[in-house]
């Protein structure tokens, strides 16, 4: 990695000096304050991380001329070693602070599973999975809320949509996007014979109303329905379910879950803004990176991404390779942490090859 110049360093110290001496003003404006004081907090990491490689470069420049003071030798010695070995980490904790961000990493996010092939196995791994995100989500102080879920026939789900929100969601849970396998033996299954069936995973960042401009008068086609359900007291007996279509995209939301037609549609626009955000960010996703493949995939939904094999005791990781034997520890939520760990670390390290290169 190219160390970073200390003229850059010096740059970034002054202006974060620069901001702090300027909110100080008394005449400044509240707007402009509030502007100040959210540059100053983002850039305070940025500028602590600069600060401790200048101090950790002039410690060793310093040791480095002790050396040539036999009275001081062996004090510089023992201690020009340690701070050898400290510089190279410090400079690459700040270069990892200097990559261009991902605007929606403190985001909320909405997660979305699905069954792929596998018939009703793969919706009671949808089940499984979700169970995972719900506990991976309580073990990081998340909180989860079911946007719609329907249930499928022998268990798990044909469908089910959560929004969960918390510090760096997005950050966090972005990689776990894609087709994720499972090998086992159902439940079902006479002859012990192990199937293979598949979910799919979507992670959105969620939007908020000042980055999605929809007109309801001109966009939407509202269509109110009663509820389907298995019958008895399921069923509802107002027209409480909602249809929203997005005419300009064709998208199509449907919310059913809740009894009051308000919740619905409000729940359906939550979930039809963050689609459209999320297809305008890819878009400029697409435009700017269209030859760059990440190291931990294209984010295309198609790909497999990890395999849970049930027999074996294992989860792999498809796009970084690493495989785990520790599958229950992971399918109970906790254990996720290292796979989401080792998956933001690629990243890093494929953007910093980026900049590099």
């Amino acid at each position: 990695m190219t160390p970073i110049s200390p003229d850059r360093i010096a740059q970034i110290e002054r202006r974060h000096a620069d901001l702090a001496a300027r909110m100080g003003n008394p005449d400044l404006a509240s707007d402009q304050f509030v502007q100040l004081s959210k540059d100053y907090a983002e850039l305070t990491p940025v500028a602590e991380a600069a600060a401790h490689v200048r101090k950790l470069r002039e410690e060793h420049a310093d040791l480095a001329v002790l050396l040539a003071d036999p009275e001081m030798r062996e004090m510089a010695e023992a201690e020009i070693g340690a701070v050898a070995d400290a510089i190279p980490l410090a400079e690459r904790a700040l270069a990892l602070k200097l990559l261009p961000r991902d605007t929606a990493d403190d985001r909320p996010a909405m997660l979305e599973l699905r069954p792929g092939t596998g018939g009703d196995e793969a919706a009671l791994f949808v089940g499984d999975l979700f169970r995972m995100y719900q506990r991976y989500a309580e073990s990081q102080g998340w909180r989860v809320e079911t946007i719609s879920a329907s249930a499928g026939e022998m268990g798990g789900f044909k469908e089910v949509i959560a929004s969960i929100t918390g510090a760096q969601v997005f950050a966090r849970l972005k990689f776990e996007a894609g087709v994720h396998r499972v090998q086992r033996v159902p439940a079902t299954e006479t002859q012990g014979r192990i199937h293979t069936s598949a979910a799919t995973v979507a992670v959105l960042p969620e939007a908020e109303e000042v980055d999605v401009q929809i007109d309801e008068a001109r966009d939407l086609r509202i269509d109110v329905f009663r509820s389907s359900g298995p019958g008895g007291q399921s069923v509802n007996t107002t027209d409480s379910a909602v249809r929203i279509t997005h005419i300009p995209s064709g998208l199509v939301v449907i919310q059913q879950d809740e009894k009051s037609q308000h919740k619905n549609k409000a729940k359906a626009l939550k979930v039809l803004r963050t689609r459209l955000y999320e297809a305008e960010r890819a878009k400029l996703h697409d435009a700017r990176a269209a030859d760059r493949k990440s190291m931990v995939g294209s984010g295309d939904r198609s790909e497999r991404i990890r395999t849970y094999n049930y027999p074996q005791g294992r989860v792999t990781d498809h796009r970084i390779n690493l495989t785990l034997h520790r599958l229950p520890e992971i399918l109970e939520g906790p254990g996720l942490d290292e796979l989401v760990t080792a998956l933001i670390a690629e990243d890093e390290a494929a953007r910093l090859a980026d900049l590099e290169g």
